[in-house]
């Protein structure tokens, strides 16, 4: 399972679409509201837009005019208003667990000019889309999926809210994100690739909590296969935003990794533990808000199929 964990990071935070739910985990108890982390929500999506970009313009080669695109598991919308700039004769409904966060997207929208092809939609995945009006001509699930307990029947009711026609298309998968060398000059070298193992203990407990948690190996492809869609493709994009890091990427890995101590700290070593704690105080020279060899680079994988005619 090669997750974004900084996945939770996009999960991370992406944790966005589950509202207010909590998690009991291994090594924290994490009570966490979303809405009040929708600025670290909103400024993460907008640091991650070139990659977005990217995505969008590979799906408009498949989804040509759509009429209407469902985000599933929207957060604060910034994707979706993504998505309404990409397709500008697409409506574009934001669907979310959580009321305030949509307050945002919607405010968004009015922003971006968008609002009149804007709606949103709360409730939880995927029983809220029995709401839909009319079936979507593209259903995009952001690291929505994998905050369901039955992944495989969620891909399926996915699907029949699907036109004839219409593209599925999931965020899941990647690569962890690095911000680090991976000798940084204090500690034992390698730190986030021992962040990475504990993390994904973390993300293994979070999906066996999750209410009607089914054990489902991440063949997303033969997954929507068995959704009754076709022609499936996979691709991965790469955020690559080089040292010295800007504010806004400084502030990324910075939250990440405090996030990281928080949720998984207690699985780590005592020396790892003191690291970590050094790159996270702003005093210390040797910390992420001071030292210059700060970069964010990571890929996020998108698989896509259709429903057929």
């Amino acid at each position: 399972m090669a997750h974004d964990h900084d996945h939770d990071h996009d999960h991370e935070h992406d944790h966005r679409h589950r509202g207010t739910h909590t998690h009991t985990h291994a090594h924290a108890h994490t009570d966490i509201d979303w809405a009040e982390m929708a600025e670290h929500l909103e400024s993460q999506a907008e640091l991650f837009a070139p990659l977005y970009d990217d995505v969008l313009s590979w799906l408009g080669k498949e989804v040509t005019e759509p009429g209407l695109i469902v985000d599933a598991g929207s957060g604060p919308g910034v994707v979706s208003c993504l998505f309404a700039e990409a397709f500008p004769g697409a409506r574009v409904l934001a669907v979310d667990g959580s009321a305030p966060l949509l307050d945002r997207a919607r405010a968004r929208a009015e922003r971006l000019g968008v609002a009149d092809r804007f709606d949103v939609l709360a409730g939880e995945l995927p029983r809220v889309l029995d709401q839909l009006e009319y079936p979507a001509d593209l259903l995009w699930a952001g690291h929505s999926l994998h905050h369901l307990g039955d992944q495989r029947a969620a891909l399926t009711a996915f699907a029949e809210r699907l036109a004839p026609g219409g593209t599925l298309a999931i965020l899941e998968g990647g690569l962890p994100s690095r911000f680090l060398p991976r000798d940084i000059g204090i500690g034992r070298p390698g730190l986030q690739a021992r962040l990475d193992a504990v993390q994904e203990e973390w993300f293994e407990q979070m999906r066996t909590e999750l209410p009607g948690a089914v054990a489902e190996a991440e063949d997303w492809p033969t997954l929507l296969n068995s959704a009754g869609l076709k022609h499936t493709r996979t691709r991965s994009f790469l955020i690559d935003l080089p040292a010295p890091a800007s504010d806004r990427a400084r502030a990324y890995a910075t939250e990440i990794l405090s996030r990281f101590r928080d949720t998984v700290g207690d699985g780590l070593d005592a020396d790892d533990r003191a690291t970590l704690d050094r790159l996270l105080d702003p005093a210390d020279p040797a910390s992420v808000h001071r030292r210059s060899d700060v970069f964010v680079l990571g890929a996020r994988t998108v698989h896509t199929a259709v429903r057929p005619r």
